[in-house]
């Protein structure tokens, strides 16, 4: 059993050669970052009574796979968001928040066209309806993975089931909204 202070060494001797690594492949420092802290609250917590020869192994599966999950949270949030950024006037912006562009959005109200205004209008209203007509496991897994930002763990925990059952909702509700959108021609 590896006991505090050997944790607490181990972590500040892995610090700088994990952020290094993952700044490297995910080529963002403040998520790489964020990434590197979540790796090592997952160590601390879930394998801190392992033995110390043990933590430098588990300490880079855990990385790699935190790093993996950030990918694939990209990729999707990339997928579900595209159209998106073609509806919210951003020019090349890769960072698309829905709620920042509502925010947004009211405080130009007086600024852009009366149709632009009902236009926009009308596809968040088709967006909301779509969500809206998820199963609701779907929808539930949605909305917490990718409006309230939990990971899969967290959202798994919370709706009572596996974290592989939320990514099947969450992979099935980010198809149908595509297919559904599409079918309304909102499209990138």
């Amino acid at each position: 059993m590896a006991t505090e202070q050997e944790l607490s060494d181990f972590l500040k001797g892995a610090d700088k050669r994990a952020f290094k690594r993952v700044v490297y492949a995910v080529r963002d420092t403040d998520a790489a970052l964020d990434i590197v802290q979540d790796a090592m609250i997952r160590l601390a917590e879930k394998y801190g009574d392992r033995p110390a020869a043990e933590l430098p192994l588990l300490f880079q599966r855990i990385l790699s796979n935190a790093t993996t999950d950030w990918f694939r949270r990209q990729k999707v949030r990339t997928t579900v968001m595209q159209s998106f950024s073609d509806l919210e006037g951003h020019d090349g912006d890769d960072a698309v928040d829905l709620l920042d562009t509502l925010e947004a959005l009211q405080a130009t109200q007086g600024t852009e066209s009366a149709a632009d205004a009902l236009s926009r209008s009308q596809v968040l209203q088709a967006i909301d309806a779509e969500v809206q007509k998820l199963p609701p496991r779907q929808r539930e897994a949605f909305l917490m993975r990718y409006w309230e930002e939990f990971d899969v763990a967290e959202t798994a925990s919370v709706m009572g089931c596996s974290e592989g059952s939320v990514k099947t909702h969450c992979s099935r509700a980010v198809h149908a909204l595509a297919r559904a959108l599409k079918a309304k021609g909102i499209v990138p």
